[in-house]
């Protein structure tokens, strides 16, 4: 306790110095806790918006059925009687020519069934969604999105109204949200959008077939997507001859697993580059720490000659570099979370928030500490090793 407060009075007494010391030591912090904690809001932010696209499915796609391709019966089937496979939503979708009354435009259309809406989380402003008996009977209904409702139709509340698709009658039965945050939303902002039952598209469609060739699987409700993955993969491998070419199996949450490691590594790099800036900054404590040393020489044989031992004077140096890197540690931490907390207020409109993280402000003052220690350690040392005699008759 009497050396801290000792190093506090040295401190104190050479104040521009002692700031002039630490500006690398706050330097070296505020680029390591700010550019971590902005890699770590940024990859929060990206995650939820991964999530957002459907991380809780599987987009299953068959490149060669071998013969026995997947039908609507097959899905229910699956549904049914599958314990880990929850919701299965098959689609397909084309571009067609919209029209009412005088507006017309390019639409893409997607043949569904009512499993869809849920799986992919979308929601309806009015109206009310496709059900089975639509899809059993080949109903001429739709449900857009409120692009086309404005653009093609002219208003929002369209329901009961009707458009041609390729010169085919479907009555509007809802209007769904344009919700950015959805997967098909995310590759069609912007543009017109039409539901309808995946049977009515095998008719309306050139290109699209009664064979399923495309579906989303969701979990079973206390399942996981892995064990659902397992299942359908089984099913499938055992269907088209164990050929594992025959299909394909994705998650979202691989997407996520490459953000996630991208940013990491990014943080590692981040943190690698203010790790220098605090070496750097620890290299300048111990140069002020000699030219001190080399000050206080008088002062040191004075110690001696009345009394103090080595381990007094090393204790002594060694307390006054690790309370620089400290106060400039303190210093670094407190300028970052204003920071923070300014670009926080700036970017608020996007939804994105930065704060402090709590591991790498312990990690700043560890590594601080450690500084203080290494590059304290041999000019405290120094100070130390001086005899007595040669200290009092320094004249420097």
């Amino acid at each position: 306790m009497q050396s801290f407060v000792m190093a506090l009075r040295s401190i104190g007494a050479n104040k521009m110095r002692a700031v002039l010391t630490m500006l690398g030591i706050i330097i070296g912090v505020m680029a390591l806790v700010v550019l971590v904690s902005l890699v770590n809001g940024a990859t929060g932010s990206i995650t939820d918006s991964v999530s957002g696209l459907g991380s809780s499915l599987l987009t299953v796609s068959i490149r060669d059925d071998k013969g026995q391709p997947v039908t609507l019966e097959d899905i229910n089937n699956w549904m049914d009687h599958e314990a880990d496979m929850g919701l299965i939503a098959p689609y397909r979708n084309d571009s067609m020519s919209a029209r009412h009354s005088s507006n017309s435009g390019n639409m893409t259309v997607y043949g569904v069934t009512p499993a869809y809406y849920q799986i992919q989380g979308l929601k309806l402003s009015m109206g009310r969604w496709l059900k089975n008996p639509d899809v059993d009977h080949n109903s001429y209904i739709c449900v857009i999105n409120q692009t086309a409702a404005t653009d093609l139709i002219g208003y929002e509340d369209c329901v009961g109204q009707t458009l041609t698709l390729d010169g085919v009658e479907y009555t509007v039965v809802g209007i769904l949200e344009d919700n950015d945050d959805s997967l098909t939303a995310a590759f069609g902002s912007g543009s017109m959008v039409a539901y309808i039952p995946y049977t009515a598209l095998t008719r309306l469609s050139d290109t699209v077939t009664e064979k399923i060739v495309s579906f989303y699987i969701g979990a079973a409700e206390g399942s996981t997507l892995e064990v659902a993955e397992s299942a359908i993969e089984e099913i499938l491998l055992d269907r088209f001859e164990e050929d594992e070419d025959a299909f394909s199996v994705s998650s979202q949450n691989i997407l996520e697993e490459v953000m996630s490691d991208i940013t990491g590594v990014l943080s590692i790099l981040l943190g690698g580059i203010a790790a220098i800036s605090l070496i750097v900054g620890g290299i300048g404590i111990m140069n002020i720490m000699l030219v001190t040393v080399t000050e206080r020489t008088r002062e040191i044989g004075i110690r001696k000659a009345i009394g103090a031992s080595r381990a007094n004077i090393l204790t002594q140096f060694l307390m006054e570099a690790v309370v620089l890197c400290m106060l400039g540690c303190a210093l670094g931490i407190f300028l970052s979370w204003s920071i923070l907390q300014a670009v926080s207020a700036v970017v608020a409109s996007t939804g994105i928030a930065f704060k402090l993280d709590g591991g790498v402000v312990m990690l700043a003052v560890i590594f601080c500490f450690i500084i203080g220690i290494v590059f304290g350690l041999y000019p405290a040392n120094k100070a130390a090793k001086m005899k007595p005699i040669d200290a009092l008759h320094y004249g420097g």
